[in-house]
């Protein structure tokens, strides 16, 4: 039975915790904190209430349903991303944040030029924590 996961009364933290159960990749479970902490889970959200507009593009869910508690299907955000793709309207700050974390969980390369260039101090200092917990396992505070 598919699992539901509502965004509305949930903090982006909380929301990225959700979809953490049962992940044990660390790049993976950092990579959606990122995306829970950036403008209180403004990805997360988005891509759960797009979910149905996307699923064409990807050919498959964004958040993955099929296991025990639902989860960030990476290759799909990944396919999202591929130049041609049509992509998601967003900021640059915003699609710099999404490829970070894609990057992270995936292959998806990109250049760090402009990442440096999108984001300002707050989401800077969020991707570095991001990497550290990718690296080195759940070390920073998320806030």
């Amino acid at each position: 039975m598919p699992v539901t996961t509502v965004a509305d009364d949930l903090t982006g933290k909380q929301l990225a915790d959700s979809l953490l159960r049962g992940v044990g990749n660390e790049k993976m479970r950092a990579a959606t904190r990122l995306l829970g902490a950036h403008r209180n889970g403004y990805w997360l959200r988005r891509l759960l209430k797009e979910e149905g507009e996307l699923q064409p593009t990807t050919l498959r869910s964004v958040i993955d349903r099929s296991g025990t508690h639902p989860s960030v299907d990476w290759d799909s955000i990944e396919l999202l991303l591929t130049p041609g793709c049509p992509a998601l309207p967003c900021s640059s700050s915003e699609l710099a944040m999404l490829e970070v974390a894609t990057s992270m969980a995936t292959r998806y390369r990109l250049p760090l030029a402009e990442v440096i260039h999108a984001v300002d101090h707050r989401e800077y200092r969020l991707i570095l924590k991001a990497l550290e917990e990718a690296a080195f396992g759940e070390m920073p505070v998320w806030s």
